[in-house]
């Protein structure tokens, strides 16, 4: 898919860019693609193919030197990268090495990256759910960061368009807080989730107990295999990147449809210093890059530039693409670029056991787990915290290195943890934090990464209320566990730093007026109109759900408008 054109300004021009080949830099690709225009995708890192390119993907445990789990070396040489659940020996290279990529913590936030073609699309966790008319109109109705100039009316067709291509299982539940979508098969609960779900919804009002849904084939249609992609073979080895292209990635599924088409230039090694502003045309003209592995300098024109780099690297990008007209970084009239940045509360957890079940057991390794759409705050202001928490839980049998008597060798241990060990709960809350100026990013005066672009402070971490939500969670987490029966109860306080949750979102906020936004309800700089975000940086508020799907649909909404508007020359 590599087209490098190095012959001049007349092939260094494109139609579109588009900055970033993750989640949603991989939808803007596809959908510039199909409707016939010329697109360039730039991305940092090194060139990944869908399946040539997994060499672990069909790994055993004893293929590895250390079983899968991270060398105590890497560890230390990567203190913030390897606290990430989904880094090991078998995926470590897919991460960002932490030495490579400084950044600044003005307070503690661990940034996980994944610099190469498809991004963290290759390794995130493909939970799949819409956003409410309560998440849109949240901000608003409670008086914290600023109205969304959407609603949910408006992205509710495009969230269909998405899922159908991309493929998402779950079941149609009739919630309003958690609209149904274009859904294949469902998963299906095990037994003692089933009894948990029954519990719950039985003793606790308005509380729905629902299957995960996840961008996984569990019934592929015709417009899937198209792609190449076929079922999900319960493996649960995703984040080595999947052959099958059984759930969906940028890799498996939009830039290689976009390839098809002849419109696409894939430029992987392309490290973004700043978005080229001309002021004759009051518009952006172009992107600066700096080759990642030879330094050399190349600039890329187009008529509009998407901005797809994943939530705190756009805020770097705009931050230094400084110019006469925009000093303080591209559209960044009001001071707000950078600021109100928000994330995700994973900081608590609930264990327990539970009794009986012994002749029950599951087969394969499901790829979601069982959740529960935000019950708090949701029609109205009812705790002492605003907002409020999706809940996953899951029940597992422990199948083998259970705790067993007597002596840990030998034939009788051998026999003994062959057999399924007891029942084991486990809920932990995602929890929306409040956008909030202080939480903030900016670059710093004094030092620069090699590629000579200064680095990157972040500023961000939890206040009361984030507080006040985990302590609810704990309560009724707890509560909703004992009513069903569950023994040894263990509430866990993570402590895990902001970052680690991968939802980092904000700094480019929508919104209606310029004076305190960024960016126009179809994700367009409201100061610099042929320039457009639409990763998580755009994101006014988090919302309890797991953002992708909503950047998936944002971004093909975006360009369906940006196409209008370059066909009237508006752009």
């Amino acid at each position: 898919m590599i087209n490098l054109n190095i012959k001049g300004k007349e092939l260094h021009t494109y139609d579109a860019i588009v900055i970033g080949s993750g989640i949603s830099g991989g939808w803007a690709a596809k959908e510039f693609c199909d409707k016939g225009f010329k697109t360039l995708v730039l991305e940092r890192g090194r060139d990944i193919e869908h399946i040539k390119d997994y060499p672990t993907a069909l790994k055993n445990p004893w293929d590895f030197p250390n079983r899968g789990r991270v060398p105590l070396k890497l560890k230390e040489d990567n203190p913030i990268t390897s606290k990430c659940y989904a880094f090991g020996e078998d995926t470590k290279d897919l991460f960002v090495e932490d030495k490579k990529h400084p950044y600044i913590q003005d307070k503690p936030f661990d940034w996980i990256r994944g610099y190469q073609v498809g991004g963290k699309s290759l390794m995130w966790a493909r939970q799949t759910q819409r956003w409410s008319k309560y998440d849109f109109e949240g901000p608003a109705r409670d008086g914290f960061a600023v109205d969304w100039p959407i609603r949910y009316a408006d992205l509710a067709p495009w969230y269909s368009h998405v899922e159908k291509f991309a493929g998402i299982s779950g079941n149609r539940d009739g919630l309003d807080t958690l609209p149904d979508g274009e859904f294949l098969p469902p998963w299906e609960m095990n037994a003692v989730e089933k009894f948990i779900q029954q519990s719950i919804m039985t003793n606790f009002k308005n509380r729905n107990v629902i299957i995960g849904r996840c961008a996984h084939l569990t019934e592929p249609k015709e417009i899937h295999l198209q792609q190449n992609r076929g079922k999900c073979q319960s493996r649960n080895l995703c984040r080595r990147g999947c052959p099958f292209g059984g759930y969906f990635s940028s890799n498996s599924s939009t830039l290689p449809w976009a390839a098809k088409t002849g419109n696409l230039t894939l430029r992987p090694d392309a490290v973004v210093h700043s978005i080229i502003y001309d002021e004759k045309k009051s518009k952006a003209a172009g992107v600066r890059v700096i080759d990642r592995i030879t330094k050399e300098v190349t600039e890329y024109y187009a008529k509009v530039i998407f901005v797809n780099a994943s939530a705190l690297n756009t805020n770097q990008i705009l931050l230094n693409s400084i110019s006469y007209r925009f000093p303080e970084g591209l559209g960044n009239d009001n001071g707000l670029l950078g600021k109100y940045i928000a994330f995700h509360n994973y900081s608590g957890s609930v264990s327990a056991d539970i009794d009986g079940f012994e002749d029950t057991y599951y087969y394969g390794r499901r790829p979601t787990a069982v959740i529960m759409p935000n019950f708090k705050n949701v029609h109205k202001q009812e705790t002492d915290f605003l907002r409020g928490y999706m809940v996953f839980y899951s029940a597992s049998r422990a199948s083998w290195g259970h705790m067993v008597s007597g002596d840990q060798i030998g034939s009788n241990y051998k026999e003994e943890i062959a057999e399924p060990g007891k029942w084991n709960v486990y809920m932990m809350m995602q929890g929306e934090t409040i956008p909030k100026e202080q939480n903030k990013v900016q670059l710093s005066k004094e030092e620069k990464d090699e590629w000579g672009i200064p680095l990157l402070k972040i500023d961000v971490g939890y206040d009361d209320n984030d507080r006040k939500s985990k302590e609810d969670f704990f309560k009724e987490a707890s509560d909703m566990m004992e009513k069903a029966g569950c023994k040894n109860i263990k509430a866990k306080n993570r402590n895990q730093n902001p970052g680690l949750d991968i939802h980092e979102m904000g700094g480019v906020r929508m919104g209606r007026d310029p004076k305190t936004s960024l960016l126009n309800g179809f994700n367009q700089l409201h100061t610099c109109n042929n320039v457009f975000v639409t990763d998580g940086a755009c994101m006014t508020s988090t919302g309890t759900q797991n953002p992708s799907l909503t950047y998936m649909a944002l971004t093909a909404r975006a360009v369906d408008f940006a196409i209008k508007e370059m066909k009237k020359n508006n752009l």
